[in-house]
């Protein structure tokens, strides 16, 4: 069982979020918090693997008691669980130290998915901040991907590099590898290199297959 403490100043949200995680399996609600002062005390006193973190709340925001519970009690893991996915909202959250981030559109099975990425030490990312975040990488490249203005917690699936999962959008949007080659402004072989790769790491033994695999895990767009 995975312990999740809750952290929502709205309480009916908060009640609900309680409410759902206990009919998921493997997940343990051992507290809920109205702010995030309150969310930091109580990680203190329960001691939780995983915290779901709104981000607007009163007294504490959630980035600030992300950053105070990662500081203090880096045993406990964050996903945040907001409404917003807008950069001014995600990329600080990651900053603070947020492995996980959802919207309050997410499901049971997508909530259940993140909080094991981010005990396994892995990230737990919704399929839509996973294609903001390639495509924050795509436009600066990879260098300023290890700068401070993008979060390092970008871990693609399957130990994809961002080339490769660029190729793998393209491939996504029906593009042929000389189109392809022609976007990237790489070689027609070097693009069946980036293909042979990432078909061994994601198991496609086609491309119709790696299609699949880029929608299941939100790598179809945010390439340039």
């Amino acid at each position: 069982m995975t312990r999740v403490l809750v952290a929502d100043d709205q309480t009916v949200v908060r009640e609900g979020i309680v409410m759902l995680l206990g009919l998921l399996p493997g997940i343990e609600v051992v507290g809920a918090a109205a702010d995030g002062e309150e969310a930091v005390r109580l990680v203190g006193e329960l001691g939780p693997e995983v915290v779901l973190m709104d981000l607007r709340m009163p007294r504490c925001d959630g980035v600030e008691a992300t950053r105070r519970i990662r500081a203090e009690y880096p045993g406990t893991q964050v996903v945040v669980l907001t409404t917003y996915a807008d950069d001014n909202s995600l990329f600080p959250a990651l900053r603070a130290g947020a492995r996980g981030y959802l919207t309050k559109d997410a499901g049971g099975d997508e909530i259940v998915r993140a909080i094991k990425a981010v005990v396994a030490g892995e990230a737990g990312l919704a399929p839509q901040v996973q294609r903001r975040l390639l495509e924050r990488l795509s436009a600066q490249g990879v260098e300023a991907a290890e700068g401070p203005d993008v979060p390092e917690v970008l871990e693609l699936p399957d130990g994809l590099t961002v080339r490769e999962a660029e190729v793998l959008a393209l491939v996504a949007q029906g593009l042929s590898n000389s189109e392809i080659a022609s976007r990237l402004y790489v070689s027609v072989t070097t693009v069946k290199t980036h293909i042979n790769n990432l078909f061994a790491k994601t198991g496609a033994r086609d491309r119709a297959q790696a299609v699949k695999y880029a929608y299941q895990h939100g790598i179809t767009d945010g390439v340039t």
